[in-house]
């Protein structure tokens, strides 16, 4: 069925716990804090452009179509959930930035990458019974920007204060951001606050490399997860600057103008904790040491030539279908602090786009 060869982890997975997971006393009041900030967000673009976008990463810039196919002979550690058996699964693949409103692309910001499987079964989380999907929904970074909820709800309570406010002023800041954030990274360093804030590079989203920057579970361990650029077309792109010239809509241009011409493949990637303390749950923040456990391959995701952005596209995934960790297997429950907080906020968003736009969310079969 495929040709990877598999790699297997250099030491044993470490078998998940339940008292890896701590919670708080009053984490259900920060994740009510949460919904309610990010319901905000919503209603005020929902307010000034009469659609319901998504309350973070609202900017779709490719709608994808293509295959994912589970490698041959994974070991058993490997061989979980979705990946269990080989075998080829249909995916719906969107690639977003971060913020709440639609801004010009100049407003440069860290990206995002939502991955849906069709066709997976076994047991399912609560909520997502009788469905078929597994979603993933992945960043171009290794770790969370917050260690904690409270922290993450600290930071969006104050992006929310600028949702659809001086849109110039944040080009203008964006650009200065950038070239702070590329000084610091000539030294070695990186900054997500800046990256975050509107100093991302002005780099192709599809040169990117993605992850779920905070674990889930993968069967009897846990895990993060990556997709990866491979194929040569797609590698030459990774930190390639692009000129958007004055399109507000620079990187989905890029996109369509790729998948116009030609396809890509990446690879679906695994880093299976070995060590609860420098690979902890409720610290979302931390970057998982990749001498300690790299990240392995199990499946391969295939994009053929295809138009990226077109109303079609946009009806049937941008507009009709919701991305969540919490669609999809028990064998894949989210975990840590920061995952648990948000599937309020998910529930919230899609019963919200649905019911404003008119146009019922839907899980593919």
């Amino acid at each position: 069925m495929n040709d990877l060869p598999v790699t297997r982890p250099a030491t044993a997975p470490l078998p998940f716990d339940a008292s890896f997971e701590q919670i708080p006393d009053d984490e259900a009041q920060t994740s009510k804090e949460l919904a309610e900030t990010l319901h905000s967000i919503m209603e005020t673009t929902f307010k000034d452009n009469g659609h319901a976008n998504r309350s973070v990463h609202a900017k779709g810039h490719g709608l994808l179509k293509g295959r994912v196919t589970v490698l041959d002979n994974l070991p058993p550690e490997l061989a979980q959930g979705a990946f269990a058996r080989p075998g080829t699964l249909t995916a719906y693949l969107r690639f977003s930035t971060n913020p709440g409103d639609i801004l010009d692309d100049k407003v440069s910001t860290p990206r995002g990458l939502a991955i849906k499987l069709v066709g997976v079964d076994g047991p399912r989380l609560p909520g997502s019974e009788g469905e078929v999907t597994q979603d993933f929904v992945m960043q171009n970074a290794k770790a969370f920007t917050a260690a904690t909820p409270k922290a993450f709800l600290k930071t969006l309570k104050l992006l929310a204060k600028t949702t659809d406010k001086a849109p110039g002023m944040k080009k203008a800041l964006s650009a200065v951001l950038r070239g702070v954030e590329s000084t610091i990274e000539s030294m070695g360093g990186e900054s997500g606050t800046l990256k975050s804030l509107g100093g991302h590079p002005q780099t192709h989203i599809l040169g990117e490399s993605f992850s779920t920057v905070a674990p889930i579970l993968y069967g009897p361990y846990y895990a993060k997860l990556a997709m990866v650029p491979v194929s040569p077309s797609l590698t030459a792109l990774t930190d390639l600057h692009v000129d958007f010239g004055d399109n507000p809509d620079g990187l989905r241009a890029a996109v369509s103008e790729y998948f116009s011409q030609q396809g890509g493949v990446w690879e679906l990637q695994v880093q299976l904790a070995t060590d609860i303390e420098k690979m902890p749950i409720e610290d979302a923040s931390v970057q998982w040491p990749e001498d300690l456990s790299p990240y392995v391959t199990v499946a391969r995701v295939e994009v053929d030539p295809q138009a990226a952005w077109d109303e079609e596209k946009v009806r049937e995934i941008d507009d009709g279908m919701a991305f969540s960790p919490w669609h999809g297997l028990a064998a894949h429950r989210p975990l840590g602090g920061v995952m648990r907080v948000r599937k309020p906020s998910y529930e919230m968003s899609s019963e919200f786009r649905g019911s404003h736009n008119g146009c019922p969310i839907h899980e593919p079969r």
